[in-house]
């Protein structure tokens, strides 16, 4: 099981933007593995936000859901062993319960450990 530290999550108004970072401290390298997020929305299906694949094969190529195209991005600080999902422009629909994972992307899937997420809310 690999630990995750995760931070960022919180309230913001429609527009607004959050970072949330994910640290897998147990892991000293960040070549082989994939890191991405998944939401849980109240009422709503699980959903692939954004998945990063592993740097020796993948390169870092980065996916999206559509539902969050041009408004989010994720990036790796290989030095930190953290990954980052920047959220810009959020409307209420991102609201939701976000993990981190690490292990394996399918899409913009991370498929693997997971720990307890962060909260995000996004009203006015």
């Amino acid at each position: 099981q690999v630990r995750l530290v995760e931070s960022g999550g919180g309230w913001v108004q429609p527009g607004g933007s959050l970072r949330l970072s994910c640290t897998a401290p147990g892991l000293t390298s960040e070549d082989y593995y994939a890191i991405g997020w998944f939401r849980q929305a109240p009422g709503k299906e699980r959903e692939g936000v954004s998945c990063m694949g592993d740097l020796s094969q993948n390169r870092g190529t980065a996916a999206y859901a559509d539902s969050v195209k041009g408004r989010f991005t994720i990036s790796r600080d290989k030095a930190e062993s953290t990954a980052y999902l920047q959220m810009n422009n959020l409307t209420p629909d991102d609201t939701g319960h976000y993990y981190c994972s690490v292990g394996l992307c399918e899409g913009p899937t991370p498929i693997g450990n997971w720990d307890q997420g962060v909260v995000v809310t996004v009203s006015s």
